[in-house]
């Protein structure tokens, strides 16, 4: 019996019928999808079915070496990915995730390939890698592709490749794994041969519930620590305050006639918003539906009015001090320049360049600039200097952006204390929104 890699699946080459594998007749042989190769292994082992593997044709491996020392807690989490050598590892933001999984890359010492969602995280791998081990570090995206015995490369490159890249890595590492359930990239995990399988990430739930697809794809969520559990000790000490407010009376008014159109419309057709499904269900109704498009359009003006009151600025200024470093987060562009604009402040969103970005961030590192103003750009993949205050104007819904915002303030300080406030417009739709991203 023979095992062979083949595009991103397992030709094996027997008269058995084995588990996981069906006949192809379009080559008059037995085909696996690669990510059941470590099942299949297992199985022909113990049943004492002699075979010839010849599925790897991996990166040559030098002998990895460094000077890292983990926390207790990083320990913990070592030994409790080593017991399977495969899951998921969730860790808040600034508690060390990197450093952990170049450890465990050391102790593997095998072929290893990174995937990241953005090409700001590849280069902020490179660097802690090549701190680490002192050696050329491989990069597979739209720039640059050269493997090497550790491998870079992001989400999408990978996905594009993965027929021919799944056979090179004994070691696959998922940072930020809450991507991989998407559709598309799942087929990186499929596609691929590696038995070693290590997700990291500090927001493992999906709004989608697609996370549940993690543990066939990399294994079981292994082990797990909340910010809580670490602020005091290596992550800073911090308080949350909402601070609601009232909309002006000209914005209540609009307010009012854009949500009840939604809301009428909602009640006379029988539709109730429980889930982001059946938003999705009203955006695909509004193609055809005059009316589902009428109220569709009055539930965004209601929200971008309760999201970007005058008031909020109003606020805003009460809070602004230069002698704290702050990130002001909030959904809509059209915001983050008018308190651009208003309070001077420098601000990031997709339409500033990387250099100018870069150099926005250098300032505030430095102390040069003492507050920031960005939309959705820093959520995740960019590297944030320390702040001990963050401001939010508006946001989604969503759990994950939220401990991704608290994460930016908790990098641990002397005698910091870490603040975050959200600024909520009062009797509107953005309470419902902030009290279900705090769960």
């Amino acid at each position: 019996m023979k095992l062979l890699f083949n595009r991103g699946t397992i030709i094996i080459d027997c008269e058995l019928s084995l588990p996981y594998i069906k006949w192809d007749n379009r080559v008059n042989t037995f085909r696996a999808e690669a990510y059941y190769y470590s099942d299949i292994v297992q199985y022909l082992n113990n049943s004492n079915i002699p075979f010839l593997d010849d599925v790897f044709d991996l990166i040559p491996c030098p002998h990895f070496s460094s000077i890292i020392k983990l926390r207790n807690y990083q320990k913990e989490a070592l030994e409790s990915w080593w017991l399977s050598k495969k899951g998921t590892i969730v860790m808040p933001t600034g508690s060390g995730k990197t450093i952990l999984a170049i450890k465990i890359i050391e102790k593997l010492n095998t072929s290893t390939l990174i995937i990241v969602p953005t090409l700001d995280l590849v280069n902020q791998w490179k660097k802690e890698l090549n701190k680490a081990f002192n050696i050329e570090i491989g990069e597979f995206t739209g720039n640059k592709k050269v493997l090497k015995a550790i491998t870079i490369s992001t989400y999408d490159s990978t996905y594009l490749n993965a027929d021919n890249l799944g056979n090179k890595f004994n070691f696959i590492v998922f940072d930020e794994v809450h991507h991989l359930p998407s559709e598309g990239y799942r087929q990186i995990a499929e596609l691929f041969a590696s038995p070693f399988r290590l997700g990291l990430t500090a927001t493992y739930n999906r709004e989608d519930n697609l996370h549940k697809e993690l543990p066939r794809l990399i294994g079981d969520k292994v082990y797990e620590i909340t910010p809580d559990t670490l602020s005091g000790t290596h992550l800073s000490t911090y308080e949350i305050k909402k601070i609601k407010i009232p909309l002006t009376d000209n914005e209540e008014r609009e307010y009012r006639d854009a949500y009840n159109t939604f809301k009428s419309y909602l009640i006379s057709n029988h539709i109730q918003m429980n889930h982001s499904n059946d938003f999705k269900k009203l955006i695909i109704r509004s193609g055809n539906d005059p009316k589902a498009r009428l109220a569709l359009l009055s539930r965004n003006k209601a929200e971008k009015i309760a999201f970007n009151s005058q008031n909020k600025l109003n606020e805003l200024s009460k809070l602004l001090d230069k002698k704290n470093r702050t990130i002001i987060f909030t959904k809509y562009n059209n915001m983050v320049y008018k308190i651009s604009k208003r309070f001077l402040i420098p601000c990031i969103t997709h339409q500033i360049k990387k250099d100018e970005r870069n150099d926005i961030l250098t300032k505030f590192k430095n102390g040069k600039y003492s507050t920031i103003v960005s939309s959705q750009v820093l959520d995740e993949g960019i590297n944030v200097p320390d702040a001990n205050i963050g401001i939010i104007l508006s946001g989604t819904g969503s759990s994950r952006e939220y401990i991704q915002r608290l994460g930016r303030l908790l990098r641990p300080g002397k005698n910091k204390k870490a603040i975050l406030y959200e600024i909520i417009s009062q009797d509107t739709m953005e309470v419902r929104i902030a009290n279900k991203r705090k769960k």
